[in-house]
């Protein structure tokens, strides 16, 4: 990489958390989260009230981005942001936000695609990670998004299979709903289920053809064994609700394994690296680290301030964009659907 000190300031604000990092070059300086705690009591992201939080946010995040890096806004070298994928309203503000400082600054704009990021988090430099040799397969597991992706290059990228309707994070949600479990409720399902038996309920994995995933059957599944069940015993859920969560993650991990293991076997590549919110759980975690002993894989686990939406993927992302003069200009918008590799 380039010698020359260059400082990226990234701006993230896709979904409900306001996300600013200082990068210099491939090394996170600051990374700082603002989680939106307001939609908690709706069960799930209001984007109304999203949006309007990142307005609140936006600026004492990014001062305390600069603040904890200790640089001074002056020595910026360019500002990258979230174009998309992602809520409307919320891009909205980021992208505005970004391109006023860039435009008041006078140094250069790069947009940022939230999936591309997550996969190129990887290349952060961080003594806990190492970073993959291309070609990799890429799994974006998270709340809004699952997709096995062939990675050629740093921007070189192939979708093999995506999810036909209900992102992985969002079953473990709506699941974790059915039982009266809080928003969000994936780590809670994850937490539960390390004390329970993983084969206590079965559930039928859904038959989707090639690297494509559907999880909406899954929900639906689950919705009626619990009705059943309660209908039986009012106090089935709380009595057994660390089996039903580890039955309910076992199943969600080897829908994801076995596209793996597929995605594996038709390209060749045994390099599997992982992203988003869901690569944070410690099922999927263990999972991998199975399949590099008795598969031959190699894996690769990003740092959890690195799997949820954060700042520091989308500067390195803007880094590696910055070396290669891959600027956008004044005119450019946000968009809330951004297929990786448009």
């Amino acid at each position: 990489m380039a010698s020359k000190k260059n400082y990226i300031l990234a701006i993230e604000s896709s979904c409900d958390d306001t996300s600013a990092a200082v990068l210099c070059n491939t090394k996170v300086l600051s990374n700082v989260v603002a989680t939106q705690e307001i939609h908690k009591q709706y069960g799930g992201v209001v984007p109304e009230l999203a949006s309007r939080a990142h307005q609140q946010n936006i600026v004492p995040v990014v001062h305390q981005a600069l603040a904890k890096a200790n640089i001074d806004k002056k020595q910026l070298s360019a500002i990258a942001f979230t174009r998309g994928p992602g809520l409307m309203g919320s891009l909205l503000v980021g992208t505005s936000f970004a391109k006023s400082l860039a435009l008041g600054l006078d140094i250069p704009l790069i947009e940022v695609n939230h999936m591309e990021a997550h996969i190129l988090a990887h290349f952060i430099e961080d003594e806990s990670m190492t970073a993959p040799r291309f070609p990799f397969l890429g799994m974006t597991i998270s709340g809004g998004h699952t997709q096995i992706v062939k990675v050629n290059d740093y921007f070189n990228m192939e979708v093999l299979g995506e999810t036909l309707d209900d992102a992985v994070g969002e079953a473990f949600d709506k699941s974790a709903k059915l039982m009266g479990l809080p928003y969000p409720g994936g780590p809670l399902v994850d937490k539960h289920a390390k004390e329970g038996n993983p084969n206590a309920y079965p559930f039928p994995k859904p038959k989707v053809h090639g690297l494509n995933f559907s999880f909406s059957g899954l929900k639906t599944s689950i919705l009626y064994f619990l009705q059943r069940e309660t209908q039986k015993d009012p106090d089935f859920v709380a009595t057994n609700i660390k089996d039903i969560c580890a039955s309910v993650q076992h199943t969600i991990l080897e829908i994801l394994m076995d596209k793996l293991k597929l995605a594996v076997k038709q390209t060749g590549i045994k390099q599997v690296a992982i992203g988003g919110g869901v690569a944070a759980n410690s099922g999927i975690r263990a999972r991998l680290k199975e399949a590099e002993e008795t598969m031959g894989w190699t894996t690769y686990i990003p740092k959890f301030s690195y799997c949820t939406d954060n700042a520091g993927m989308i500067g390195i992302v803007g880094y590696l964009k910055f070396l290669e003069g891959k600027f956008t200009d004044q005119k450019v918008a946000a968009k809330a659907r951004y297929a990786i590799g448009s």
